[in-house]
């Protein structure tokens, strides 16, 4: 949270933080954020893994899942236990499954009466998730919102606005930048990932600010090298 006192306050790594960190402290397999764009669409944002995100992009494709429900009603989506063609979201249970998931809990980033986007977490395990890891989730939600809602001021919400919306399309910069740093260095798109994000936390640098000259070719050495263990 205290990431957002600064000017250079990055969305989208707090987010992928929040991602990662419901992965590796609860009972999930894997963990994605939406968020919604000044228009109020959803937009994928972070995830935890790159099966995780493609499901979450034929989420918004097709229109249903459990995310959107959270978004649209500022409430938990409890644990579905997916099953192909069937339940509340035949499609999206069907493409969840074949990416090895078999059951979703849906949490809305909500703060007051304001919905900003939503909490997808997913198991391999076809079982609920327990109702403590789901406490615990909601409060890493909340955290999260009120961190991105807080970094501006109620006189200040067109910023806070473009400052979201620039951060959704950033995203897109980065997704570019993955592939490249993937490709030039042979590793998978979640390693590339893992070493841009820590080049720009260790240069105190956006994301995005390292994403475009990664695709352009322009990183120094170190931006390439895995990062050292803590």
């Amino acid at each position: 949270m205290a990431d957002n006192l600064v000017d250079n306050f990055d969305v989208v790594d707090l987010l992928t933080g929040l991602a990662t960190r419901c992965v590796s402290v609860l009972d999930v397999s894997a963990a994605g954020v939406m968020f919604a764009s000044p228009g109020n669409y959803l937009r994928l944002v972070a995830s935890s893994s790159e099966a995780m995100k493609v499901v979450e992009l034929f989420e918004l494709q097709a229109r249903e899942g459990p995310c959107l429900d959270a978004f649209q009603t500022g409430e938990r989506v409890e644990t579905e236990i997916l099953k192909a063609g069937s339940g509340r979201w035949p499609r999206f249970s069907a493409v969840a499954i074949d990416a090895g998931f078999r059951s979703v809990l849906a949490l809305p980033l909500r703060l007051r009466e304001r919905t900003v986007g939503a909490l997808n977490l997913f198991n391999v395990e076809d079982a609920p998730m327990d109702e403590q890891d789901i406490v615990v989730a909601q409060g890493l939600a909340d955290l999260a919102t009120i961190s991105v809602l807080q970094h501006g001021t109620a006189s200040e919400i067109q910023r806070v606005n473009e400052q979201l919306n620039h951060a959704l399309e950033s995203r897109i910069v980065i997704e570019q930048a993955k592939g490249v740093l993937a490709e030039r260095a042979g590793i998978d798109l979640a390693e590339a990932f893992v070493r841009l994000r820590s080049y720009a936390r260790k240069n105190n640098l956006l994301l995005a600010d390292v994403a475009a000259p990664a695709i352009d070719g322009l990183l120094p050495p170190p931006a390439w090298a895995a990062p050292e263990s803590p």
